[in-house]
């Protein structure tokens, strides 16, 4: 276990010290600015991926509302002898 440890920090250590050395490269700047854009829109497309899934339920609920008003009949149309006999 303590092995493992030692992996893993050595590792972490490994990490900083190259992304340091990249931000100190010339254009590291701006590569170390774009990862940290591109993590930013990441995470909005992300949390906007997550809204779909209740947009598609309300779709769904509203399909079946709009399935069962479609099946009732429509309501009966009054005869025109009916009509004429009130409106007389």
């Amino acid at each position: 276990m303590a092995q493992k440890r030692d992996l893993l920090s050595r590792l972490a250590e490994a990490g900083e010290d190259a992304i340091q050395r990249l931000g100190e490269a010339p254009g590291g700047k701006r590569l170390a600015d774009a990862a940290n854009t591109l993590r930013d829109r990441a995470d909005e497309l992300q949390k906007k991926v997550r809204g779909l899934d209740e947009l598609e339920r309300r779709v769904e609920q509203l399909e079946k509302r709009l399935a069962a008003v479609e099946k009732k009949p429509a309501p009966r149309k009054r005869s025109t002898q009916a009509a004429k006999k009130s409106s007389s």
